[in-house]
């Protein structure tokens, strides 16, 4: 068994992926104990043909595909990944480069202990962001937090890490983009420590932010995410969560 699966989910982002799978690459190395499972979320350019063509190399071993044929949301995709894991730790982070891959691995090396006990949920703190986008982070844990009564910080930092036995609890998660935010809230709930490490957040270098970035995909993710929450609120109440 692997001791570690990192799933990074791909919809088109077909013009990163040689420098991904190339600094995924880097921050593996020579270990055997680390995997990373890409996942073609149903992408509509040539990305599962350019993943084709990476992983066919023998110096790519270290990473395998998951190909989603249809778009069901961020999270359907993330899901997805995991299932194909080995790894004793889980985790996921973006393929776009915001936050280095390399954060995935130094962050388990740091904090494996913890987590083999399957008591710890280790997650990302962004740095190096805009004052706008850290009041609107702010902004939004706040109201997260009081609106579920449960302590949430940079919903959407990544990566996120747990041990394997947490997907017991993931058969009921979203599958769009707070799949992030339940798998915080559900630490909560459970009783586990969840900790933060601080990651350097880049500039984006090729397409478009899916869940960020302009006003109004802002707009669109303030909107799906409180929808969420009450929809997550109106569950607690009746016992479905």
């Amino acid at each position: 068994m692997k001791k570690l699966s990192i799933v990074i989910p791909c919809y088109n982002e077909s013009g990163s992926l040689p420098n991904l799978v190339q600094v995924c690459r880097e921050a593996c190395g020579v270990r055997k104990d680390v995997e990373f499972i890409f996942v073609d979320n149903g992408s509509s350019d040539r990305t599962q043909e350019i993943f084709n063509s990476l992983l066919a190399k023998p110096e790519n071993a270290f990473a395998k595909l998951m190909y989603v044929p249809v778009n069901q949301g961020y999270g359907y995709g993330i899901l997805q990944g995991l299932s194909l894991a080995e790894g004793e730790v889980l985790a996921w982070t973006h393929a776009d480069l915001q936050t280095d891959p390399k954060d995935v691995i130094i962050a388990f090396d740091k904090f494996g202990a913890n987590l083999a006990l399957g008591k710890t949920m280790v997650k990302g703190e962004r740095n190096g962001r805009s004052l706008f986008d850290v009041f609107f982070t702010a902004s939004m844990s706040v109201i997260s937090s009081f609106l579920l009564g449960s302590k949430l910080w940079d919903v959407n930092a990544q990566p996120k890490m747990f041990h394997r036995n947490f997907m017991a609890h993931l058969d009921v998660a979203p599958h769009d983009f707070s799949l992030d935010l339940y798998v915080l809230f559900k630490a909560n709930q459970l009783g586990m420590k969840v900790q933060s490490f601080p990651v350097f957040f880049a500039k984006r270098e090729f397409g478009e932010a899916k869940g960020g970035g302009s006003l109004k995909v802002k707009f669109k993710l303030i909107k799906r995410t409180f929808a969420y929450i009450f929809q997550l609120r109106n569950d607690i109440k009746q016992g479905l969560r």
